[in-house]
């Protein structure tokens, strides 16, 4: 609450008042009405209209003694033909207070003498031009009443303004206003303290009220104002207050309630709309698509409807759930494989199910085979944990993969049979928005990996006589604990990813490894004219006791094109850096052109076995060339042609996003 001033009392609770006050404007009409115009305005205009006939004299009946000559009279707007009203000449105009006697303060016989525009002396005017007088007299908002009064005088008629100014602003009393802060009234009422109240300047305070509360996506608005007596101000305040939130489920063809398979609960803690809160559009809009993005919606609108006469409404939500699991079937392309397009292509097949239980948790089983790949993985994931205020999610992970050694290992001599990495994984992990923008996730992993040959046999050392396991033993057994933090923004015409990760060995069991591996990736994009620039680097580095498979591979479709998979080197240490400019061409089609270098930093003889420098790897290199891309369901479908500072050539297809 604001600081206080002297007269100023703002109050969010009713204040008891004599029963001939109004009721508060019910729901209904705060949903679609604006504020009445102020009551007392239209009465006191209304009730001298039609005074003024009665007070306006007559042509005066001429005594006997002394016959009176007639008064000039004209008819229609411009002395014109029949029909027209009645003028009377008016010989002096005056302005008093409601006594007869002149006002305390001139300013005010002033402002009201300039609000006038046909009243003047040595006029002739009609009923309707003083009537209108009336009008701009009141309209000027310094008062409260006005009366003409007409009198015959020797010289002629004499119409005077009798007017009430209206009371000096001495405190204000608002009701109902929950959410407006006092000190926006306090800073609307500043300087109006011992002045007169203008009804326009309190015209103005209700529209920034009312403008306040629409700009919040509020439902609230100013339903009553009064002038009490004193010089003190009474608003009434009316917000819409959510009484109850109904969930109904709707049958996906007919459209007619059903009973749905999620449960309520899961529904509603999804709302950050509560039972009590004041009710607001924008906030209710977000929970629509906070709802529709946990993917097990297929359409959701929410219904205000208002509870009787008072300020309160229900929320009627509808859903329409879609299919919660099912079977599928792809295909795609393995980015370690080298030899060749059609020996990297990977099928896939896959179960999965949204609504686990009827409370929004996911289980996904996968499979993908290739000539070489192969993949079985299950996820479990409850993306927000009953009883956590704080949206945390949980996956559970299970994973046996084996996948191409030739990022690492891979070679071309004539006698080198192909490497593949098995790996058995399983892990849990918390995930969390912890600020705005960033989100993060702290798990636990433990993997079984190590080298095998294409008769599946284990493999300790490849051809060229390089280690293939960090421990001597066919298999490296590593926990890692998981550290990632992730920031997110984007605006109109840019937006910002950036990843931090951290994984740390923990040698349990002496023969488990011991490392600590760190790595960053930033991407940014911007928007000039009709081209789109984006900017991304990454890089990492380990220390301690790692698995040479494990090191950074550098090169290929995801690191610097124009060179094999992983044929720039492998190090324990890395950096990449590319350059992207595209442009819309026709349609889904984009142009592109683009540029990519990466380095190992020359850490490459540092990894275990140093499986770089024995295929006499570069370590650093580049590329460059143009591409097309294609938006699918999939993601964008990326066709490029790259060079590299080799002066070598190549074409790479990728589906999704770079890494």
């Amino acid at each position: 609450m604001g600081p206080r001033r002297d007269g100023v009392r703002f109050v969010s609770s009713g204040v008891k008042l004599p029963r001939a006050c109004p009721a508060p404007a019910p729901t209904h009409a705060l949903l679609s009405a604006a504020l009445p115009p102020f009551a007392h305005i239209g009465r006191a205009i209304d009730a001298a209209a039609r005074r003024v006939a009665a007070s306006f004299p007559r042509v005066p009946a001429a005594r006997a003694e002394t016959p009176a000559a007639p008064l000039p009279r004209r008819h229609g707007k411009d002395g014109g033909g029949g029909g027209g009203e009645e003028r009377v000449l008016i010989s002096e105009v005056a302005v008093r207070g409601k006594d007869g006697e002149p006002l305390e303060r001139p300013e005010l016989e002033e402002a009201a003498a300039a609000a006038l525009r046909a009243c003047r002396p040595n006029a002739a005017l009609t009923v309707r031009e003083v009537q209108e007088d009336v009008h701009r007299v009141v309209e000027s908002g310094l008062f409260r009443s006005c009366m003409p009064v007409a009198v015959d005088t020797r010289d002629g008629i004499r119409l005077v303004f009798e007017v009430e100014p209206n009371q000096d602003f001495h405190g204000l009393v608002c009701e109902g206003a929950n959410m407006l802060p006092s000190k926006f009234l306090d800073d609307s009422f500043r300087d109006r303290h011992g002045k007169i109240i203008n009804i326009r300047h309190l015209d103005q305070v209700i529209k920034s009220i009312n403008g306040w509360y629409q700009e919040r996506g509020l439902t609230g608005m100013v339903s009553y104002a009064e002038i009490l007596s004193g010089g003190i101000l009474r608003l009434q305040v009316s917000e819409a207050e959510v009484n109850n939130i109904n969930i109904r489920f709707l049958d996906r063809r007919t459209g007619e309630p059903t009973t749905g398979k999620t449960k309520p609960e899961t529904i509603l803690q999804q709302l950050t709309t509560k039972k009590g809160q004041a009710y607001n559009r924008a906030q209710v809009k977000r929970d629509v698509e906070t709802i529709l993005t946990m993917g097990i919606m297929e359409d959701v609108t929410i219904i205000p409807q208002p509870v009787g006469d008072s300020n309160k409404v229900d929320l009627v939500m509808n859903l329409v759930e879609r299919k919660s699991g099912g079977f599928s079937a792809g295909g795609g392309i393995s980015s370690g494989i080298t030899n060749g397009p059609l020996s990297g292509l990977i099928g896939s097949f896959a179960y999965s199910q949204r609504n686990v239980f009827g409370r929004n948790k996911k289980l996904n089983l996968s499979l993908e085979r290739g000539q070489i790949d192969s993949i079985f993985r299950l996820n479990y994931t409850d993306p927000w944990i009953d009883g956590d205020n704080k949206r945390t999610s949980r996956t559970v992970m299970v994973q046996n993969s084996r996948t191409p050694g030739t990022l690492i290992h891979g070679g071309e001599h004539p006698d080198h049979s192909p490497i593949t990495i098995g790996r058995i994984t399983a892990g849990i992990e918390y995930s969390r928005p912890f600020r705005p923008k960033w989100s993060g996730t702290l798990g636990l992993i433990f993997q079984h990996a190590g080298a095998r040959d294409d008769k599946g046999n284990p493999m300790i050392r490849d051809f060229y006589n390089s280690q293939l396991t960090a421990s001597g033993n066919p298999y490296d057994d590593t926990l890692l604990a998981k550290l990632e933090s992730v920031y997110t923004d984007s605006g109109d015409h840019s937006s910002t990813m950036f990843v931090f990760n951290v994984e740390q060995g923990l040698p349990i069991l002496p023969e488990w490894l011991s490392f600590n591996r760190v790595t960053a990736r930033l991407r940014q994009s911007y928007e000039i004219g009709p081209a789109r620039l984006l900017l991304s680097a990454s890089g990492g580095h380990v220390e301690g006791n790692f698995s040479p498979h494990e090191a950074f591979a550098i090169g290929g479709t995801n690191s610097v094109r124009g060179y094999e998979e992983g044929a720039v080197g492998s190090g324990r240490s890395y950096a990449v850096g590319s350059g992207e400019v595209s442009c819309r061409l026709f349609g889904p089609l984009e142009g592109v052109v683009f540029g990519d270098y990466g380095s190992d930093l020359g850490s490459g003889p540092t990894v275990p076995g140093d499986p770089a420098g024995a295929r006499g790897k570069p370590g650093s290199g580049y590329g460059y060339g143009v591409g097309i891309r294609v938006d699918s369901p999939l993601g964008p479908l990326r066709l490029e042609y790259a060079f590299n500072d080799k002066q070598a050539r190549r074409f790479h297809f990728g589906v999704g996003h770079r890494n």
